[in-house]
């Protein structure tokens, strides 16, 4: 049985690199790579899991088509229980371009496809509670369980006695906390990005952003600072953790592998700090590999990674 479901959006990634400039209209350019990825923050915080050694079910849909194939068949391949993935036939597997700079910053260009047709009918709560952990993972683009219905499943994790934690893409809508604010209460550990945080609190300062988080039920607050680090808090003890010093290649994915690695602090049990900074290894290592699972490193070799970095030190 696992111990963690991957609640939320499935993705078939097409990534290039690199692309420093788009062509022109009926124009050409070309680059130097190109390649299919598992993607989507259900996906990708799956597979980091399942490389770190821990038992996980991803819950989400595709379509009935050649990328939803794919993506059931690589996620199975990376370790990952799919027997909770839906078939669809009247809508097509999510897809997203991916055009990776030189610098490994990421544009993108994407297709809600099956993420946008997910119910929370659709789901079997007691199945999904035979695990210990319920992630949900791309709150904003599933319109058909974002708000309430995503609120009404974490309400019910919760009374069957499990850890849950919510993490958030980028909200295209602008409806930002009224959709979030019904979940919160729900939520043990919620650590959204930077620019995700500001919009969804209007404040700059992390530990403002964390305090509206707490206040509004969040058991542990964070922010993903990027090449920054994170900061993490449940109220009684704070913590600024700084990233590890990489050389970055594509930073597709990291914060849903910053999503993995803490989650697997979560299960062991470890101290706030531990947590965050082995949060941050996890993704530091995402980011130097093209794709956004590319990076995953096993249990082993990110804590050695962890122990021996080098880290950039910088006031919060």
């Amino acid at each position: 049985m696992a111990d963690v479901v991957c609640l939320g959006i499935l993705v078939a990634d097409v990534v290039a690199k690199p692309v420093d400039r788009y062509p022109e209209r009926g124009k050409l350019v070309l680059t130097e790579r190109m390649e299919t990825h598992i993607g989507g923050c259900a996906a990708n915080t799956a597979v980091g899991l399942a490389k770190l050694g821990v038992d996980v079910k991803v819950v989400g849909k595709v379509g009935n088509d050649a990328l939803g194939d794919f993506l059931r068949k690589a996620l199975s391949q990376a370790g990952v229980d799919v027997s909770g993935i839906i078939v669809d036939d009247t809508v097509g597997t999510s897809a997203t371009m991916v055009m990776v700079h030189s610098d490994g910053e990421r544009s993108f260009i994407h297709y809600p496809g099956a993420n946008g047709a997910l119910r929370l009918e659709e789901f079997d709560i007691d199945e999904i509670a035979k695990a210990k952990v319920l992630d949900v993972a791309g709150t904003f683009v599933m319109p058909g369980f974002d708000g309430e219905p995503t609120a009404r499943l974490l309400e019910a994790a919760k009374a069957r006695g499990m850890i849950t934690c919510l993490d958030t893409v980028f909200d295209a809508t602008g409806r930002w906390m009224k959709l979030l604010a019904p979940c919160l209460p729900f939520v043990d550990y919620f650590i959204p990005s930077y620019e995700e945080a500001r919009h969804l609190t209007g404040q700059d300062d992390p530990k403002q952003i964390c305090e509206m988080f707490l206040k509004s039920g969040v058991k542990v607050a964070g922010v993903k600072l990027g090449e920054r680090g994170c900061y993490i808090t449940d109220g009684i003890e704070s913590h600024y953790i700084p990233a590890f010093d990489v050389t970055p290649v594509d930073a597709t994915g990291a914060g849903d592998a910053f999503m993995a690695g803490l989650l697997v602090g979560v299960l062991k049990g470890w101290d706030l700090y531990t947590i965050g900074k082995f949060a941050n290894a996890v993704g530091a290592l995402c980011v130097t590999a093209i794709g956004a699972t590319g990076g995953y490193r096993s249990f082993e070799e990110t804590m050695r990674f962890m122990e021996t970095a080098p880290m950039k030190w910088e006031k919060l």
